[in-house]
């Protein structure tokens, strides 16, 4: 069975997100959504977390599974045995830090493909960041993330705000 990884930090995950896991669940016999324990971001969320975030969305997707992992991503994939590598493209300047990673990584490991994976237009200007920054300033940001992640974002602000 083909497996990808869909990595990412996911902090918080998007309805982008989930638009391009969906889209790679349609294309492979089993996803792994990869959250990244990245020690030069200071994420929101624990990866721990963002795991159990991601999880709660996966209802109808039953060859998908989450969990994290340090360290390079083409290490970790070639560990898990996947074939691919998932990537999302937002935009077109998404692509020449996505293009050059996907070089790299298939310099570090040749048997690793990258597949570049386009969500759907509505989501072209969703990011992480801005949904966290306009979560943090108490707008609402149930258009752009899962319900249970704009619950944990509402209730992570208020506990920093002292709200």
């Amino acid at each position: 069975m083909k497996l990808c990884i869909y990595p990412g930090t996911f902090d918080p995950f998007t309805n982008g997100h989930l638009d391009v896991l969906q889209r790679a669940a349609k294309l492979f016999a089993r996803v792994r959504v990869a959250v990244a324990i990245d020690s030069t971001k200071t994420p929101l969320f624990t990866p721990a977390q963002r795991v159990a975030l991601i999880k709660a969305n996966l209802r109808g997707l039953p060859h998908v599974d989450v969990t994290s992992f340090d360290g390079l991503l083409v290490d970790f994939a070639r560990r898990q045995k996947a074939c691919a590598i998932i990537r999302g493209l937002r935009a077109l300047s998404d692509f020449e830090f996505e293009f050059n990673m996907a070089l790299m990584n298939r310099h570090l490991q040749p048997k690793v493909e990258t597949l570049f994976v386009m969500p759907n237009e509505a989501y072209s200007y969703t990011s992480s960041s801005l949904v966290k920054q306009i979560a943090k300033l108490g707008g609402d940001v149930s258009k752009f993330v899962p319900p249970n992640v704009a619950t944990a974002l509402r209730d992570t602000f208020r506990r920093t705000q002292g709200k």
